[in-house]
């Protein structure tokens, strides 16, 4: 029997299961999810210059989104998801037919296994990202792009080449597959895993923000991360701090 929580969601999900089992709905589903989250963010972007309490919440206050920034961020994740990612979706598609079981996971192994995921997937990409700045060739053909910009917004997230896109992408829809997971922990560790990097590059750190709920210093945050795009250094995780304290690759943003 499944979670009494989750069943009557996953229910809702089976009902649009015609949706789900075609091989546009992973490069819709990314890109929907992506814009959404993002949304939030720039409409503080294009508040905060006449609204001064919202630049107390910006990493960077000096910094101001402009609608060529946004424009040319946007254009370039809608022309990445239609060459590059639709096509590896697709191939993925063929690759693991979709699978929908009748049952919802228990709400306990769906917390659990997101945040295995979530632990597995930021083990990947520091792995990743720390060889992409140690290695001059695979910065400056690779991860150079996405550190365009210095200060980070939401759409700055997926600006980046198509190796890492694509490679970026690989690790996260790998991940719930390597660890057995559920088809609908798949899928919140796939939304709980692009907020968490729209989060990382908002250029906000507001009252609930991650790094604020999570106690201890386990979680880094927006500021953790537009630190890496300021000085490009440190901080190479994209969510945990473990990794960075262990390779002693860890730095805090400056108490403003």
């Amino acid at each position: 029997m499944g979670s009494p929580l989750l069943q009557p969601m996953w229910d809702f999900v089976l009902s649009k299961e015609y949706c789900i089992r075609s091989p546009f709905y992973p490069v819709f589903f990314s890109f929907t999810v992506y814009v959404v989250f993002c949304l939030p963010y720039l409409i503080l972007d294009f508040l905060s210059p006449v609204i001064p309490v919202l630049k107390t919440y910006q990493i960077q206050p000096r910094t101001n989104v402009t609608l060529t920034m946004v424009a040319h961020c946007l254009v370039h994740t809608i022309y990445s998801h239609l060459v590059f990612i639709f096509p590896v979706t697709v191939a993925a598609w063929y690759w693991r037919p979709v699978y929908l079981p009748a049952v919802a996971p228990q709400l306990h192994l769906l917390v659990r296994d997101v945040i295995s995921c979530l632990l597995l997937f930021d083990f990947q990409y520091f792995i990743w990202h720390l060889l992409h700045h140690k290695v001059p060739w695979l910065y400056k053909t690779f991860h150079k792009m996405h550190h365009k910009y210095t200060a980070t917004f939401a759409l700055a997230t997926q600006y980046s080449s198509a190796w890492e896109m694509l490679s970026l992408g690989v690790f996260a829809g790998l991940t719930p597959v390597m660890l057995g997971c559920h088809p609908m922990t798949e899928m919140a560790f796939f939304i709980v895993n692009i907020y968490l990097s729209v989060e990382d590059h908002s250029g906000y750190d507001l009252p609930w923000s991650s790094h604020k709920l999570i106690p201890f210093g386990l979680f880094g945050g927006p500021g953790h991360h537009d630190l890496h795009h300021e000085k490009f250094v440190f901080n190479y995780a994209p969510y945990f701090t473990h990794w960075d304290k262990l390779f002693n690759t860890l730095a805090k943003q400056p108490t403003k």
